[in-house]
């Protein structure tokens, strides 16, 4: 009677995991012989890694991704450009907490998208909100007089992910949202940016010389910059297809 009544209370209190560990507690055998202090710290552990969890998947869900992604399942074979101890090092936020900026530029298929993805998700999980952009789409939506707040959330965000960088030359217009936006986010949040064009290419995508040289300056002045190539993922994913014996 008193487990049960335990177990609703921390039920109402909204510690659902604290409550499912006492239950199992009740049941396993050998719990008696750990002291008041374990048994609670494992009650603790399992709530607060539930509330973690819960707290990943929200903004995973927000960010939207283009795919899932991880850095543990990054393939490495071929790919040059960037090592796997650097991109384990940028994996645990430091680059966050310091507001600079990754840059990765290479031909398509490398895997550059997966990269900025599994990054996302790394941040996602250390409980840093996150969002995902294709450039195309930031467009759409900054030109969409019912985004009104799009604007500041681009602006504001911990990390923001911009893909497919550089698909076209910029018009006057795009290039003067840019300029506000990384005007705004420069020195104080992070930005990952993917793109085929080489870094080196980049100021020939502003119509005016000054404004691009003052908007690269705001983005690759604290910048890791890595050029990935390699063979195409889209290539090596539709050769292993055809190699199946299922296929």
């Amino acid at each position: 009677m008193f487990d049960d009544t335990t177990v609703n209370q921390l039920r109402e209190l909204r510690l659902s995991a604290m409550a499912e560990g006492f239950k199992e507690q009740q049941n396993k055998t050998g719990v008696s012989s750990l002291s008041f202090e374990e048994r609670f710290a494992f009650l603790v552990q399992a709530e607060w890694l539930a509330r973690r969890n819960k707290r990943t998947e929200r903004l995973v869900r927000q960010a939207g991704f283009r795919f899932p992604a991880a850095i543990e399942d990054v393939d490495w074979q071929g790919k040059k450009g960037i090592a796997k101890p650097e991109l384990l090092k940028h994996s645990l936020g430091a680059y966050i907490k310091k507001a600079q900026n990754i840059i990765f530029s290479g031909p398509t298929g490398v895997g550059k998208t997966y990269l900025c993805c599994a990054l996302g998700y790394a941040a996602c999980a250390q409980g840093v909100q996150v969002f995902y952009l294709r450039l195309s789409d930031f467009f759409r939506k900054i030109f969409d007089a019912r985004n009104s707040n799009f604007r500041d959330k681009c602006a504001k965000v911990p990390l923001l992910i911009l893909d497919d960088w550089g698909l076209k030359k910029f018009s006057i217009e795009e290039t003067c949202e840019l300029s506000d936006l990384f005007e705004r986010r420069y020195g104080r949040v992070s930005t990952v940016i993917s793109g085929q064009v080489p870094l080196t290419s980049w100021h020939d995508l502003f119509p005016d010389p000054t404004q691009a040289d003052s908007i690269l300056d705001r983005i690759v002045h604290n910048a890791y910059t890595y050029s990935i190539s390699g063979e195409s993922m889209r290539k090596s994913i539709g050769k292993q297809s055809l190699e199946s014996p299922d296929s």
